[in-house]
């Protein structure tokens, strides 16, 4: 898809979701640390969309959306919201085959009805959000109450907790520091 295709489909997903300025990034530059490092962003500020699957046949999905400074909680409070034994973040095939979104670009608008959201609450004590927008080229700024325009969105309290500092800022995951596997954006 080329960026103007990549927008055109962001903002139909955000039709009629209130208030929120649509950013254009580098692709090369998607990724959290780089982006916010790039663009004057701050960390803390940037929600990233990760793709959980519990492991089970067939296998169970959920899109958790948590602060970039925090580690999503898969093996306890996401694989017991799932029913699954065990959990793990998807693989960037899954995460594409799920959400129709590349890893450093996945954005929680216009995900499948039936694929649960699950949100940390510390995402909504934010003032405002920076979202993946789809694609590696777009990214979504919009108070965290634009989270509460998706139907079978859940704010879930201690979805994700904070991640040591040095842990955050050291992390070699692209978009979720604090955690060792890839992550949606």
């Amino acid at each position: 898809m080329t960026s103007d295709a990549d927008r055109e489909s962001l903002e139909r997903s955000l039709a009629g979701r209130g208030g929120h300025d649509l950013f254009a990034c580098d692709p090369a530059l998607a990724d959290t640390a780089a982006f916010c490092a790039a663009y004057g962003f701050a960390m803390e500020d940037s929600a990233n969309t990760i793709v959980v699957v519990g492991k089970s046949n067939p296998p169970v999905y959920a899109a958790c959306v948590v602060l970039a400074t925090h580690r999503l909680n898969v093996n306890r409070e996401v694989r017991s919201r799932l029913g699954t034994r065990k959990a793990s973040f998807a693989s960037a095939d899954e995460t594409r085959a799920v959400t129709g979104h590349e890893i450093g670009g996945v954005t929680v608008f216009g995900l499948p009805a039936e694929l649960p959201v699950l949100v940390d609450a510390a995402v909504m004590q934010r003032r405002r959000i920076v979202l993946g927008g789809g694609s590696r080229s777009w990214k979504v700024i919009a108070s965290p109450s634009i989270l509460l325009t998706i139907a079978h969105a859940e704010i879930v309290e201690g979805l994700a907790t904070p991640a040591p500092p040095a842990t955050a800022a050291a992390s070699g995951a692209p978009d979720a520091p604090g955690v060792a596997a890839p992550s949606g954006d």
